[in-house]
């Protein structure tokens, strides 16, 4: 999540504007001034604790898996999804495959054509019998992602929302204004992203649910990554779930749905990650997708059960915050904190560290760690999005007062272009990458080429110091280099900006940056910024000069 006080990109949409009804004010002065400062709305609602399914190895899956599981003794199974496509084709197979349970935990659950196929096969499931929770932040949902909370009348479902705000309408000046006068608690958000069946195979990355996440939209496309696992990590996935689950801070959705004028659910959110659209003078046109074929392939998940899309069987280690993450971090209480086990691992690094994020703000000890790095000859190269194809604009102001002291210590930097040469690497089709708005959302760290990270942090301050995150530290060089590879096609000048120095014009003057990339098979370089518009660069120039980096 961004903080709210974000100024768009250009030409982004936002949620559709609803008139602010009397009603709505009238909820929202009441919340203002009975709500409780440290508890959100619902928070005495009765609710049961639960906890994951017990016996996987008496559904298909966890037969599926059990014997290759006890040969590989101790470590577990893992299959990196890139390509946008497969991620919501997987997603649909488990959610059919499973006899049990299924857990979905989600920062954003988007009511657009693919989220409403998920929604719509979570019933089928429940309509079998299997035991369903749905957990859901309630930091950017807009208008339309409450058909989520249709599942509700099914007894087989529960939905709850991770601290939700007061007001449940779709009015943006409303939600500001609630966020205005409850910003210490609303500021705290759950960014995580995890699915898991019959407490036996598990998604886990930095997708969330929604066209854009799995690269089918042609008006913005997210790259981004999925792992897919079984063995014995699944069970620890499943732990942080039941306790994000039974949290303080995750509330029914049933005690929430009369706080809202009678057409909402949830609520309409600031602008993000993921609501971000660039308009266009003519809409794009492409051909509908054929969910009905894709999905009668079976791909990619027959693949996988068969063995003709191998498993890497490795050793890995869960990473998470703790859901009170505040008091966790303050000492206030016990719990698990990401980013202790995400920088050790890199304090580890010997000879090269590959660094994959969107969002590029580190906090004072990660822009040290990266510094020593490079003080002790290890390469450090980052993957991050350019201003072009950047959807958050305060993201990247923050961002652009590191890039010079970075370069100035060797760090090596790449800005992915939105219009990229080739599609090798970057999870999308030829036909819908033509449309030049791709842009970067994975979250991939590459230790030594031996290990990697992989999950739902961004190398930012607002991933350190304010919203959950999960993820998986694998010891496989197999993955790691499986990586590395698409990290080197991903940084080709082709694909991107590659960012570099030059001297000041004149004596003491500071060092400028300049772009180099290829076009028409040739190298050009330039000392402005590319950009979508003139207009854009001004914006990212205004927020540069706030102290936003913290929120950021």
């Amino acid at each position: 999540m961004r903080i709210p006080i974000r100024i768009t990109a250009m030409g982004q949409r936002s949620a559709p504007h609803r008139g602010v009804s009397r009603q709505a004010a009238a909820l929202l002065a009441l919340a203002i001034l009975c709500g409780c400062a440290g508890l959100p709305p619902g928070a005495n609602f009765p609710k049961t604790a639960s906890v994951a399914f017990a016996q996987p190895e008496d559904t298909r899956l966890g037969q599926q898996f059990a014997s290759a599981a006890h040969e590989h003794e101790g470590y577990s199974a893992f299959r990196i999804i890139s390509i946008g496509v497969d991620g919501f084709q997987l997603r649909m197979q488990l959610i059919e495959a499973a006899q049990r349970t299924l857990d979905l935990q989600y920062y954003i659950f988007r009511g657009d054509e693919t989220g409403r196929m998920l929604t719509d096969g979570l019933r089928r499931a429940a309509d079998r019998g299997v035991r369903i929770r749905v957990l859901i932040d309630d930091g950017d949902t807009v208008a339309g992602d409450e058909q989520i909370l249709r599942l509700l009348g099914h007894p087989s479902v529960e939905v709850r929302i991770f601290n939700p705000f007061d007001y449940r309408g779709h009015s943006r000046l409303l939600r500001k204004l609630d966020f205005a006068f409850h910003a210490r608690r609303l500021d705290y958000r759950m960014h995580n992203k995890l699915l898991v069946a019959d407490n036996a195979v598990a998604l886990i990355g930095g997708r969330n649910i929604g066209n854009q996440y799995f690269q089918i939209d042609p008006d913005s496309q997210f790259a981004d990554d999925d792992v897919f696992t079984a063995g014995p990590i699944v069970g620890e996935l499943s732990g942080t779930f039941d306790e994000f689950w039974n949290s303080d801070l995750a509330i029914p959705a049933r005690a929430l749905k009369h706080t809202g004028p009678p057409d909402t659910g949830m609520v309409a959110r600031t602008e993000d990650e993921s609501a971000s659209r660039r308009p266009r003078a003519e809409p794009p046109k492409v051909a509908p997708i054929d969910y009905a074929s894709l999905l009668k392939t079976g791909e990619p998940f027959a693949g996988i059960t068969s063995g003709r899309l191998p498993l890497v069987w490795a050793h890995a280690q869960v990473v998470y915050d703790s859901p009170d993450k505040k008091r966790v971090s303050s000492g206030a209480l016990p719990g698990r904190l990401i980013a202790q086990g995400v920088l050790d691992s890199i304090r580890d690094v010997q000879s090269e560290f590959l660094l994959v994020t969107p969002y590029f703000i580190p906090a004072p000890d990660e822009l040290q760690l990266l510094k020593d790095l490079r003080r002790r000859q290890a390469r450090v190269r980052v993957l991050t999005n350019s201003l072009e194809s950047t959807t958050e604009i305060a993201a990247q102001a923050g961002y652009d007062h590191y890039r010079v002291p970075l370069l100035e210590e060797g760090v090596e930097l790449y800005e992915v272009r939105a219009l990229l040469g080739s599609v090798r690497g970057s999870g999308e089709t030829v036909k819908v990458s033509r449309y030049g708005n791709y842009a970067l959302h994975g979250k991939m760290y590459v230790f030594d080429r031996q290990k990697l990270f992989i999950g739902s942090m961004n190398y930012d301050q607002r991933s350190k110091r304010i919203n959950t995150e999960i993820g998986l530290i694998i010891q496989s060089p197999d993955l790691a280099q499986q990586t590395a590879r698409r990290f080197e096609a991903m940084v080709k000048p082709s694909e991107c900006y590659i960012v570099g120095l030059i001297s000041g014009d004149a004596p003491g003057k500071s060092p400028r940056l300049v772009w180099r990339t290829e076009k028409d098979g040739r190298m050009v370089e330039s000392t402005r910024e590319p950009a979508r518009s003139g207009w854009q660069r001004l914006k990212v120039n205004f927020l540069a000069l706030l102290p936003l980096d913290r929120e950021l």
